[in-house]
């Protein structure tokens, strides 16, 4: 039944965007939708009644509307695991008593803050974040989209093992001033807590006699932060059931609240709330991320784009591409079903993108020209983040609107090489300001659209098999027992280690 779906959808009539304006009046009103502060315009898309109708007709074929409950509800969704996905819970959503242990880990958090910002601890003014993956793209993606530049803390997040990301922050850092916080859900991450060691040493080299009475953990696995040796008192837990790339609403978002305030994280979490209530209760018709994920699936299975980009016309919103690449490609990058059959539908596309205007000057030639049909996701902000002559933010919005414009419409030119096809698609999602509470719901909107496209692909969402692969080897080729890999990786670790 499920192919039969598919089938209807590839066989609908194309037509080009222009087509779709000059046939529709109303073509808006269907589909730009405003939540939370965010206004989210679909028209640039090929999605048109049909299309919609169909997917529709699929989204109640597979069981979304009881998948979506059953994700809400904190029922065991991630079946490769055993067990639920609650990171909706952090917001308020879900199993009564999961939501009851994130709200009482929330004051635990919060009380936290409260005694660091006291002095009780130490006279702390620096803060040096340690994580990978969702442990480190989340915290450092609000950080840099939310400060307002005078902060009681400076915080630095690092993430890479590379030494040339840690040192430059230890140089500038003064050792007992600066409260490190190790953020690894396993608490096991080996990039991590090699960081951390690193920082706990450089700490001792500075004179503090006691490193680990600067060390603050945030872990679902609170015992082996204990075992590490860190007093249980300095140890935020979250629940096991919050992935990683989705933890940014427990307690691994506590440096973003520590250094721009308890009451940011607090509005975050509400905006989140606010796009969960939409997502649950809206028909898939007015559904945003919803149609968003129909789209995406429109786009991949009929028309075999293989690629998404994301271009943030806003510096502070810099890192939204990096968080996404995680969040929709470590999701949704599988190749078998839930059934673990193999999947014969494309999965998730390749998500990249940078910054307005300076990607325009860099990748557009190929969105404008190429021949890789790309749909292309502009991100904007009304106010300005800055208070320069406005003829910046001005340029700045306008650039945006003009290169959505321009993909549509193209231009027709007898010179072959002036020539622009036009009919490529995007999307543009204007916020009215850049604050907690609407990046809370721009969040929480592309979690939802990336569950429903897995649900769309009969995928699960919730593992991460294939990150530990790489991991395994690396453990091979550094444990010198015997065992060899293949004679191209091996003469590399022999030019890299024997030179």
């Amino acid at each position: 039944m499920t192919s039969e779906h598919w089938r209807t959808i590839r066989q609908l009539p194309q037509h080009s965007l222009g087509q779709l304006f000059e046939g529709n009046g109303n073509r808006l009103d269907n589909l730009a939708f405003e939540q939370a502060g965010i206004y989210f315009d679909f028209s640039k898309t090929h999605l048109d009644p049909d299309v919609v109708r169909s997917f529709q007709e699929l989204a109640d074929d597979i069981g979304l509307p009881a998948k979506t409950d059953a994700l809400l509800s904190g029922d065991p969704v991630n079946v490769s695991e055993g067990r639920a996905a609650e990171h909706c819970a952090e917001r308020g959503t879900g199993n009564p008593s999961s939501i009851e242990n994130a709200r009482a880990l929330h004051q635990r958090m919060k009380s936290l803050i409260e005694i660091i910002d006291s002095g009780a601890l130490g006279e702390f003014t620096q803060i040096i974040h340690l994580g990978i993956g969702g442990s480190a793209l989340g915290p450092k993606m609000l950080h840099r989209a939310l400060r307002i530049g005078d902060e009681k803390y400076e915080l630095e997040v690092v993430s890479n093992i590379d030494g040339t990301a840690l040192e430059p922050v230890l140089e500038r850092f003064t050792a007992d001033k600066t409260l490190l916080v190790i953020a690894s859900k396993t608490f096991t991450t080996a990039e991590t807590l090699l960081n951390a060691q690193s920082v706990l040493d450089w700490m001792r080299e500075q004179g503090v006699a006691d490193p680990l009475g600067q060390v603050v953990a945030l872990t679902a696995s609170p015992e082996q932060a204990v075992q590490w040796g860190i007093d249980e008192t300095r140890i935020l837990p979250f629940a096991e059931t919050v992935g990683g790339r989705y933890s940014l609403w427990s307690s691994i978002g506590f440096s973003v609240a520590l250094a721009l305030g308890y009451d940011v994280f607090a509005d975050l979490l509400a905006g989140a709330a606010a796009m969960d209530q939409h997502f649950q209760e809206a028909t898939w018709d007015r559904n945003i991320p919803v149609l968003a994920a129909f789209a995406d699936q429109y786009y991949a299975q009929v028309r075999a784009c293989e690629t998404r980009a994301v271009f943030a016309y806003d510096e502070r919103l810099g890192l939204l591409p990096d968080y996404l690449q995680q969040l929709e490609m470590e999701s949704n990058g599988k190749s078998v079903t839930l059934d673990g059959e193999p999947l014969s539908l494309n999965s998730s596309p390749i998500i990249w993108g940078g910054v307005g205007t300076d990607a325009q000057h860099a990748v557009f030639q190929l969105l404008h020209q190429g021949t890789h049909l790309v749909p292309v996701e502009f991100l904007a902000v009304v106010e300005p983040g800055d208070s320069l002559d406005p003829a910046h933010h001005n340029g700045l919005l306008l650039n945006c609107f003009a290169q959505g414009a321009a993909l549509m419409s193209g231009k027709k030119s007898d010179d072959s090489h002036r020539n622009y096809p036009g009919d490529r698609p995007s999307v543009t999602i204007l916020m009215e300001e850049l604050e907690a509470h609407s990046l809370g719901a721009l969040l929480a909107f592309y979690e939802h659209r990336t569950f429903v496209n897995a649900t769309l692909l009969g995928i699960n969402p919730f593992d991460q098999f294939g990150v530990e692969l790489g991991k395994q080897m690396a453990n091979v080729l550094s444990a010198n027992d015997g065992n060899r890999l293949d004679a191209s990786t091996e003469e590399l670790k022999n030019r890299a280690f024997d030179a």
